[in-house]
């Protein structure tokens, strides 16, 4: 059967994926039409083709232990000079999507993998391209912001063409695991669903 490479991740939602993916490409990065605008919870892994279902199986559990949470966008960060990476950073959001992505690379499960550097989500705006252009990048969406309630994830493959595309996506099930939003937190963090 060979093998496929996956991925795992949070889409941005419409209309904003689509926005930040023009922008990426107007940067110059010609990967931006490949990606659909997103938040990693597993980068790309090659696996058995066989290893599929129970692949499929693993990712339905772990939706069905989350529950729905806000996702809050705002400003630029940098990875440079340590990985040529401009992105909006997530701010609010990223506990439970470190909890989630911890639970799709699980030990007991058939995606574990070891990341490359420590995980923080993010999405990504620019990637490997000039350091003019990824300074642009940095600066023109400085003051970038985007909300919306996060209910799903979803499982991408690669194409021969270098085209990801959604094999399935997996809805929470309204579990009780996925971090709780602090008490504390200001109005802006109250887990009621936003609107796009």
């Amino acid at each position: 059967m060979g093998t496929v490479t996956l991925g795992v991740s949070i889409a941005v939602p419409e209309p904003y994926g689509t926005l930040i993916q023009e922008r990426r490409a107007s940067f110059g990065d010609t990967a931006a039409h490949a990606i659909p605008t997103h938040v990693t919870l597993l980068p790309p892994t090659e696996v058995d083709a066989s290893a599929l279902p129970a692949i499929e199986a693993h990712l339905a559990a772990v939706a069905s232990a989350g529950r729905p949470f806000p996702m809050r966008l705002s400003g630029t960060g940098t990875f440079r000079p340590l990985s040529p990476v401009v992105f909006i950073q997530v701010v609010e959001g990223a506990s439970a999507c470190a909890w989630l992505q911890k639970r799709v690379r699980d030990s007991s499960g058939p995606l574990v993998r070891e990341l490359q550097f420590p995980y923080h989500p993010h999405v990504t705006v620019a990637h490997g391209i000039a350091e003019e252009a990824m300074d642009r990048a940095y600066e023109e969406l400085s003051e970038y912001g985007a909300q919306w309630s996060c209910t799903s994830f979803a499982l991408y493959e690669q194409g021969a063409d270098g085209v990801w595309r959604k094999v399935q996506e997996y809805a929470f099930g309204g579990g009780t695991e996925t971090p709780p939003v602090p008490s504390q937190s200001a109005p802006a963090d109250h887990p009621a669903p936003l609107s796009p």
